[in-house]
Order: structure tokens, then sequence, then C-alpha cells
């Protein structure tokens, strides 16, 4: 009854190894289980507890006693790649692809561990080699969504595009990563004074994702940058249509475009119709800068009064407060120097933009996420934690 016992167990073991019951003949686990040392129980028990560093001792003396057991060398693979010993889970996987007695599946196996030990490693030439060999068959998959990764780490975009349109289907079609891949091609381009190629390559982006805000940014900008400022702002007019939300990210071209054009006062007044339609957006100091330069301090100031009457918000309020500092008098630019220092304080977080799938904090827009390496998971909105 004791074996009984602790052959249930066997199971979720491997389920944590990550090997599915559907992989495992059960019958020849049991029939090889009889001839496992006592101490095979002993190393599954640490296991169960916790005791990772204590199992794998005891699964190696039982190795070097039992090493044609097939099921515990990949265990022990997978365990030694999860501690970081990369080059033991590398020998073992090696090892059994050399052996000449296990079944094709199980070396399929083998191959797809030992693909994913060098991706561990670090060694991705070698990893994209044997994931590769690995197209067509059951791990074809999990394998593309592998290259993909590496794709993506060395910047090989058209090969990440071409893997992206494989791993498509009806429950996830990959348009979002696409779209940006193509954005990432145009940057590209851009460096390498092709502007041409890179708005061809940002038409494809709008292609395959039409609410791609990024890829109307980057056509504006190539607009801008050639002089065609009436069609850069037309551009980036028609974020309002994909995202209003990435409208803040344009503010600053918006009015740099409409100043060039000699038409300033169109350019204040275009943000502040967004900012009245999407009171959410991150336009308030942008406006009460422009405006102060336009038309003053005073008009500025009751600006930015109207603004949060209607919308209040902690970082309106630090730009409320430049704005009264600069027609305090003396003796009170001391008080109102203490209150916007209170303020900033307490905004500092608010003045970031958030990654709303892992947390990530960065001071600067990024449509790549540094942290989680997700592709426009990011708010717009400076101090927002979700989309």
């Amino acid at each position: 009854m004791e074996f009984d016992f602790w052959w249930l167990l066997v199971p979720p073991l491997f389920f944590a190894f990550g090997w599915l019951a559907a992989r495992i003949d059960i019958k020849q686990l049991i029939n090889e289980s009889k001839r496992l040392p006592s101490a095979y129980y002993k190393g599954l028990n640490f296991l169960l507890n916790d005791q990772e560093d204590q199992a794998i001792d005891v699964f190696v003396e039982i190795i070097k006693l039992n090493p044609d057991s097939v099921e515990l060398n990949f265990a022990l693979g997978s365990m030694f790649r999860r501690k970081g010993e990369i080059d033991r889970a590398i020998l073992i996987h090696q090892k059994l692809l050399q052996r000449n007695d296990i079944a094709a599946e199980l070396r399929l196996d083998a191959q797809y561990e030992l693909a994913l030990d060098y991706l561990k490693s670090g060694l991705l030439d070698r990893a994209e080699d044997g994931l590769k060999a690995l197209q067509g068959g059951r791990y074809a998959r999990k394998a593309s969504g592998h290259l993909l990764d590496i794709y993506q780490q060395e910047k090989q975009w058209e090969k990440a595009i071409a893997v992206a349109n494989t791993l498509s289907d009806a429950n996830y079609s990959f348009q979002h990563e696409v779209a940006q891949f193509y954005c990432e091609l145009a940057l590209r381009d851009i460096a390498n004074s092709q502007p041409d190629a890179a708005r061809s390559h940002l038409e494809q982006a709008l292609a395959t994702h039409r609410k791609c805000a990024r890829a109307n940014i980057m056509l504006g900008e190539i607009d801008a940058a050639a002089g065609h400022y009436e069609s850069a702002i037309v551009t980036w007019q028609r974020i309002e249509g994909q995202d209003p939300q990435y409208l803040s990210l344009v503010g600053t071209k918006i009015l740099d475009a409409f100043r060039r054009l000699e038409r300033p006062a169109d350019g204040v007044q275009l943000l502040k119709s967004y900012l009245s339609t999407y009171p959410t957006l991150d336009l308030l100091d942008l406006i009460h800068q422009a405006v102060l330069e336009q038309e003053g301090e005073q008009v500025a100031l009751e600006y930015v009064y109207s603004v949060l009457r209607a919308n209040p918000s902690m970082l309106g309020l630090k730009t409320l407060a430049d704005a009264e500092s600069l027609l305090a008098p003396v003796e009170r630019r001391k008080d109102l120097e203490v209150i916007r220092s209170l303020i900033n304080e307490n905004t500092r977080k608010l003045s970031m933009y958030h990654c709303t799938a892992c947390g990530f904090r960065a001071k600067q827009y990024y449509w790549h996420c540094p942290g989680c390496s997700g592709w426009e998971t990011y708010n717009p909105k400076l101090g927002a934690e979700s989309v």
C-alpha cells in the first residue's frame, strides 16, 4: 500500500517538471519504478517539501546506479535548468539524444528540452537551430513562440513578422505585435535615411492594425522632417479616430508644426479642443506654457483654473501652482514654493508612465516595455495604472 501511495504522487511530480501524463508510458514507469532504489522516494519526498537542492543530490546518486532511467534523466535535466545549472542540463539532454534505445517521441522531447537549455543560457543561435528543427511536429507551436522571442531580442523584425503570422489564429491574431514590428523596421529605415522605405513599412503597419497610433505618429514625423507641416498635422489628427489617449504623445509636435506654419494660436486652439473633449489627456501643462507665451500670465492662469474647475486632478494642481507663482507677490512666493514642493513630492509617481502588464515605471513612453517586453502595454496617460 505504501508503494501505491507514493506512485500516486508521480504524475504531479512530472507535471511540476513540465512532463504531462500524456507523454509518459505509465506501465513502463511502474515497471521501471520497481527497479528504483528506496532513495528515489527520499528524493521525491524532498521535492514535495520544496527541498529541491537535496532532491537533486539524491537523484544524481540514483542516476549513477540507474543511468538508463529516461524519465528520471528528463526530470533531473529540468531541475538543473531551473536551478541555473545550464551546463549540466545540456549534458543530460545531449546524452539522451545520443542514445539509440529511446523512442522517437522521447527524442523529440529531448530536442525541445535541449533548445530550452540553449535559450536560457543565451546561446540563441543554437536555440534557434534546435527550435527550427521542431517545426512540423507536435512542438511546432511552442517552438515558434520561442523563435518569436528570439527574433525580437535580436531585432530580426522580418523573421519576427513571418513567425507571428504563422502563429496567428482565431484565438489571437498578433496584429498588434506585427504592426509594431513594421514600426521597428520603419525606425531602422529612418536611421538609414530611407524615408520612403519607412513610409512603406508604416503603411503596412496600418494595413495590419488600422488602430496602430504609433504608425501615424511616425508618418507625421516623416512629413514634418520633410517640411510638410500641414500633412503632418492632418496625419496626427487621425490618431483621434484610432485612440484619443495617444493625442497626448503628439501635443508638442502639433504645436511645433503650427508654429512653423506661423499659426501658433491655431495649434493651441486644437489642443484646447482635445482637452475639452478628452479631459484625461496630459495636455494641460503644455497648453498652459503655450498660452503663457502667446497671451500672458493672467490669461494662462485663468485657463488653468477653468480646466481644474471642470476636471480637478493632482497633476493639474501642479500646473496651477506653477501658474500662481508667476503672478504671486514676492512675499507669497516662499509659501507657494513650499506648496509646490509638497505637490511635486506627491505627484512624483503620477509623473511617470506605467506598464499595465508588469507595473514597470518610466519617465519616457515606451512602445516595447523594457520590463516585460510587452508591446503597447504602456498607458499614454501619466500615472495611469490601466488602459
